[in-house]
């Protein structure tokens, strides 16, 4: 009888005495396999350089200044767009730290920002999306400065390492455009102050008895709208308004405005309507601040007594309620044609009493510490007259 072989098909070849598992590798194989492996790897270098080179050569290739900076501040690379901004070679660029290419503000505004960015973000939490736009100055090296807008963000390798990817812009064009409008802006309102002051001037015309009392009346509205914390255009806005406020008496006859023997129902009626006609004056001037609703309402009153409209509390602007006040405390305590002038402590005697019924509180408390506390006093006046006189003697030659 025959016997069935043990062997294995696997197993053929395999020397006496060694295992399927420790038979020899073909030399062939091995030598395939590695240079398998070797291209492999080259591949994955080349990869990683190409991928490098690549990401150096879109940065050197950008027209705006791109840099890379250390955790101290120090370039760590510089597009040649970011040297030749400055005026240096790339390797002169290289060779600066930030503290010597920005000015000082700048370079403790970057830190500040690279602080802040460092102690809000964690590694668990990091955004790497996120960036942080600041403007600096940098320093030319021919000493000269260059506003730049500079786009921050921090980069991070697989190990944990940190730099600073910043991507400038140069803003000098855009900030002589800005400054241009700024300078423009500054005529416009000049001419505009001064178109004012020749109405100023009209109105005093008109009631020389009167004369200063829309000037000393805008002293005292824009220091009690400085001393309630009213912004700087709220302030602009209400000194016009103040310089103007009885524009509206043009209409007013000059024999009522000078009536030395009071007046009448009618008359009064009469001198009543100034701020309407004020209104109607000032409403077709395109001013950057409600000028002619301040001009209407500033004889309104809290409890809605007031005139022309009857309007009460907040339906009248906070700047009318200061202009309000001003305008009865200056005219209490100065003279006019049918009485004698009633001095400023009965005239703040009148806003401390009917301080929230006529007056707004916050108003009557600034306009009363003003006096009472920090001294506050009417500025002589004497430019109107001056500008008087100029306007005279200039007809005459004329």
């Amino acid at each position: 009888m025959t016997t069935k072989s043990s062997e294995r098909p696997e197993d053929k070849g395999t020397e006496p005495g060694r295992s399927a598992v420790h038979r020899e590798v073909d030399p062939d194989q091995a030598a395939t396999g590695s240079v398998t492996s070797e291209r492999k790897s080259r591949r994955v270098e080349k990869a990683a350089f190409d991928s490098e080179e690549r990401y150096r050569l879109i940065a050197d290739g950008a027209t705006d200044p791109v840099w890379t900076l250390d955790m101290n501040m120090r370039p760590t690379h510089v597009s040649p767009s970011f040297a030749l901004l400055l005026g240096y070679t790339v390797q002169e660029a290289m060779a600066k730290p930030m503290q010597e290419i920005c000015t000082a503000a700048s370079f403790q505004l970057a830190r500040e920002l690279l602080k802040e960015e460092l102690s809000t973000e964690s590694d668990e939490q990091r955004d790497p999306a996120r960036s942080r736009t600041l403007d600096l100055e940098l320093i030319r090296k021919n000493g000269s400065l260059v506003p730049v807008e500079v786009k921050c963000t921090l980069l991070r390798d697989t190990q944990g390492r940190v730099e600073i990817l910043a991507i400038g812009r140069d803003i000098s064009e855009r900030k002589q455009a800005l400054e241009g409008a700024k300078q423009s802006t500054e005529r416009l309102l000049t001419a505009m102050e001064h178109a004012i002051q020749a109405m100023t001037i009209v109105v005093e015309m008109r009631d020389p008895h009167t004369a200063g009392h829309q000037q000393q009346v805008t002293q005292l509205a824009c220091a009690i709208a400085n001393e309630i914390g009213l912004s700087k255009e709220q302030i602009s806005g209400l000194r016009l308004a103040a310089l103007i406020h009885d524009i509206g008496k043009v209409r007013v006859p000059a024999e009522i405005l000078m009536n030395p023997d009071g007046l009448s129902e009618p008359e009064f009626m009469m001198i009543k309507a100034h701020p309407r006609l004020g209104y109607e004056i000032l409403r077709t001037i395109d001013f950057p601040w409600p000028v002619a609703q301040i001009v209407l309402q500033h004889h309104e009153r809290m409890n809605g007594s007031g005139y022309p409209s009857g309007l009460s509390g907040e339906d009248i602007v906070m700047e009318a309620r200061i202009l309000g006040v001003a305008d009865v405390v200056h005219a209490m305590a100065s003279h006019r044609p049918y009485r004698a002038a009633l001095g400023i402590n009965k005239a703040l005697a009148e806003i401390s009493q009917n301080k929230g019924v006529l007056y707004d509180s916050r108003v009557a408390d600034a306009c009363l510490t003003l006096f009472r506390d920090k001294k506050f006093k009417f500025e002589p006046h004497a430019q109107v007259g001056t500008s008087l006189d100029k306007i005279y003697h200039g007809a005459l030659r004329g």
